[in-house]
């Protein structure tokens, strides 16, 4: 591949982490998904719920499994990033690749959960269509943990990052506060594997621990990562133009 293709795919890739945004947040407006409900509505609440927004949740759904795809080169962009932090592929990139190769999961399948409960809503019976909307929050919040090691494994690799320290005159792949900002994400997503236990309070599915605030730190991560890529991407080419690259791309030949 030449180098003038090899970039052109990096940033495009870059790029389709502002395309998951966008249609994820698209998505769960429609169906009025973007706070959680409350845990303990009645069996009768939950159907109303679920009636008023049937064709809504149907809707995101579409959206979500035609957006979806676009999390791999976004996940891979930003492990060959890494890789230019570790030298090459190293545990922290390949952490990263790995789990965000899952990641999609994480929203799929809870939301083809709720699309079952009301593609024929009119045949279930109300504990029917309260135990759906039971899997779909329970997946949805309580699932968000299992990416603890993602995000933490990109905070780490930028805060290891040399570039810049020590008289480097090289620019960091990723700054240092966005590897903190990594680093408390996944703290704060941890909280989100107790909501099989509590139905009110902080660690409830729509408590301020369990879904609050990582929500919107987590709204923040996904703006600034995609920014950061198109950066990092931006400084590779000029390395490698330069002479000054540590780490050849793969699969790159002189253009």
């Amino acid at each position: 591949m030449n180098r003038q293709t090899y970039f052109r795919l990096e940033r495009l890739s870059s790029w389709f982490g502002f395309v998951l945004l966008i249609g994820m947040a698209a998505a769960f407006a429609a169906a009025g998904l973007l706070s959680p409900m409350d845990p303990n509505l009645s069996q009768e609440q939950v159907r109303d719920f679920l009636v008023e927004h049937r064709t809504g949740i149907l809707a995101a759904t579409a959206v979500i499994v035609l957006v979806v795809p676009f999390e791999y080169p976004y996940v891979v962009v930003t492990s060959l990033q890494m890789r230019r932090i570790e030298g090459g592929w190293g545990i922290l990139s390949m952490i990263q690749i790995l789990t965000g190769v899952v990641a999609p999961i994480g929203f799929f399948f809870p939301m083809a959960v709720l699309s079952a409960a009301v593609y024929h809503v009119e045949r279930h019976s109300l504990e029917m269509l309260s135990t759906l909307n039971d899997m779909f929050w329970l997946m949805y919040v309580g699932d968000a943990c299992i990416f603890v090691l993602q995000v933490w494994a990109i905070g780490y690799a930028a805060l290891l990052d040399r570039r810049g320290r020590n008289g480097s005159t090289a620019k960091p792949v990723f700054p240092r506060w966005y590897g903190w900002l990594s680093i408390v994400l996944g703290i704060l997503l941890i909280p989100g594997a107790f909501v099989f236990l509590f139905k009110t309070g902080p660690l409830a599915w729509n408590g301020v621990l369990a879904s609050g605030i990582p929500t919107i730190v987590y709204f923040i991560w996904k703006i600034a990562t995609p920014i950061l890529l198109l950066r990092g991407v931006k400084t590779e080419e000029q390395e490698l133009a330069e002479g000054t690259s540590t780490v050849e791309p793969i699969a790159l030949v002189a253009a």
